[in-house]
């Protein structure tokens, strides 16, 4: 591998924000779905719409006070590992903040190169599903503080289930089940998104976040259902989330960060202002 560290202040930033994750501020993180270069957003994982420049809204993010990025690339492509490591060069040039990519990640040599060209975490979803030991192999080669295992899930026959593929296909994996697994061999941390709930904007899946948060010992980012400034609240405080992701009520301006945080502050939760 020729991995070489280049942003240590954010991954030393990382590391504390997962050390004794429970007593920690509650971090914002707006995620950026990557579609053919340009930043897209539906409803239930289809209907997608255009929402803008990646880069460009990751660096207004940074500017008005995200915590973190989350940027995922859904884009098919023979030549995914390039694309991505100039998307990332091109994130790192313009942030200020720690940000994670992912998107087809499927080895140690996609890792690499995005750590390499600036990205501070990577995130990896299928590809883990369908072969488990890839999270022990990047734990192991690059450490455990790199390693998000994104994870999407359904509702169905009244169980939460695995699905593949930006959520095409289902799987008779239950979600609980794998999200242990995931930690056991590596992991630093887990987002968890609820298909049931992505674009509804009714609000995070509070009581199986809760079962998932509860669960484990590293962090659990949720993502899926964010509409309005009290979904955040009640994620953290019912959800026991350590983290809140959201994409469309910030693309589109519903939403301002500050001010959110400036609730979840008045509210009582412990936020970065």
């Amino acid at each position: 591998m020729n991995f070489i560290p280049q942003k240590l202040l954010s991954w030393f930033y990382l590391f504390i924000k997962n050390f004794n994750h429970s007593m920690l501020a509650k971090r914002i993180i707006p995620c950026l779905d990557i579609k053919d270069g340009r930043t897209v957003k539906g409803v239930n994982f289809v209907n997608l719409i255009d929402a803008g420049d990646p880069v460009e809204l990751g660096a207004l993010y940074s500017e008005k006070g995200a915590d973190e990025l989350v940027f995922l690339d859904i884009t098919a492509t023979h030549e995914r590992r390039k694309t991505l490591a100039a998307l990332a060069k091109d994130i790192a040039q313009h942030l200020n903040i720690p940000f994670t990519i992912g998107g087809g990640i499927s080895s140690l040599e996609d890792v690499d190169v995005l750590l390499s060209s600036g990205a501070d975490k990577i995130s990896i979803n299928s590809a883990a599903v369908r072969r488990p030991e890839l999270i022990d192999e990047l734990a192991k080669n690059f450490g455990s503080q790199f390693v998000v295992v994104a994870v999407d899930a359904k509702l169905m026959n009244g169980g939460w289930y695995i699905h593949l593929s930006g959520g095409r296909i289902p799987t008779e994996i239950r979600l609980l089940d794998w999200v242990k697994e995931a930690e056991s061999r590596g992991a630093g941390e887990i987002l968890f998104t609820s298909m049931n709930h992505d674009g509804t904007k009714n609000g995070f899946a509070n009581d199986i976040t809760a079962r998932v948060s509860e669960s484990l010992s590293i962090p659990v980012i949720a993502s899926g259902g964010a509409g309005a400034v009290e979904h955040f609240y009640d994620v953290f405080t019912e959800g026991k989330a350590d983290a809140g992701l959201a994409a469309s009520i910030f693309h589109f301006r519903e939403i301002e960060i500050r001010k959110l945080k400036e609730y979840l502050n008045d509210m009582g939760v412990t936020v970065r202002l």
